[in-house]
């Protein structure tokens, strides 16, 4: 993965309706979510999730796919493993990390 790609991913990403979107659609597995889902699932109005799968979509981090009269999006597993990858080999001075032991998850 490129750093233009990088930052377009990061920049998608750095957006709170975005990130519960992606993160929704990672939750969702393989078999990915129809708009109505989508904003069933997280509340945010048709109009704005339209613009808001457009940029996921642009960054390569989520795909469409028509099926008969529904759109299914799906996350993008292999964008997503890219990235983390691009990050992980880039961080530290490329030395390996040691884990903090203060880290906390707040998934």
């Amino acid at each position: 993965m490129n750093s233009e790609a990088v930052v377009r991913s990061l920049a998608a990403l750095a957006q709170p309706v975005r990130l519960q979107v992606f993160r929704c659609l990672v939750v969702a597995g393989p078999g990915g979510l129809t708009p109505g889902a989508l904003v069933e699932a997280i509340g945010v109005p048709a109009t704005g999730l339209s613009f808001h799968l457009k940029e996921l979509t642009h960054a390569g981090l989520v795909s469409q796919e028509r099926q008969g009269r529904n759109l299914i999006y799906r996350a993008a597993f292999d964008q997503m493993s890219a990235l983390l990858d691009y990050l992980t080999d880039n961080c530290c001075e490329g030395e390996p990390c040691l884990p903090s032991s203060t880290a906390v998850c707040a998934c």
